[in-house]
C-alpha cells in the first residue's frame, strides 16, 4: 500500500498554486503527479481542505455482530473455550 505524501508537500504544491503557479507546473517542480497536484489544488479550493484523508477501508471483526452472544456465553462460564463455544451453536 503506498504511503501518503508529507503534508509539507502539499502545502507547497497548494500554496504555489494559490501564487498563481498553474497545479500542471506545481507539480512539475515538486515531482509529484499531475493528477495528484490537480486534486490537491482543486479540493483546497473548493473544500479549505488541505490533509489527507485516510487510506483503505476501515477494519471490521467478523465477530462484531456476535459479540453480545459471545460476551454473554463469556460471562455465564468464565473459563469456557472454544470448542464448548462452538458446541452450544449459535455461530
Amino acid at each position: 500500500m503506498a504511503r501518503a505524501y508529507s503534508q509539507d508537500l502539499r502545502e507547497r504544491v497548494i500554496g504555489a498554486s494559490e501564487a498563481g503557479l498553474p497545479a500542471r507546473h506545481a507539480a512539475r517542480r515538486f515531482g509529484v503527479g499531475l493528477a495528484t497536484a490537480i486534486v490537491w489544488v482543486r479540493r483546497a479550493r473548493e473544500t479549505g481542505e488541505r490533509t489527507a484523508r485516510p487510506q483503505g477501508q476501515p477494519r471490521h471483526c467478523k465477530l462484531d455482530p456476535h459479540g453480545a452472544y459471545l460476551q454473554g456465553l463469556i460471562d455465564a462460564e468464565c473459563d469456557i473455550t472454544l470448542t464448548e463455544m462452538q458446541a452450544k451453536g449459535g455461530i
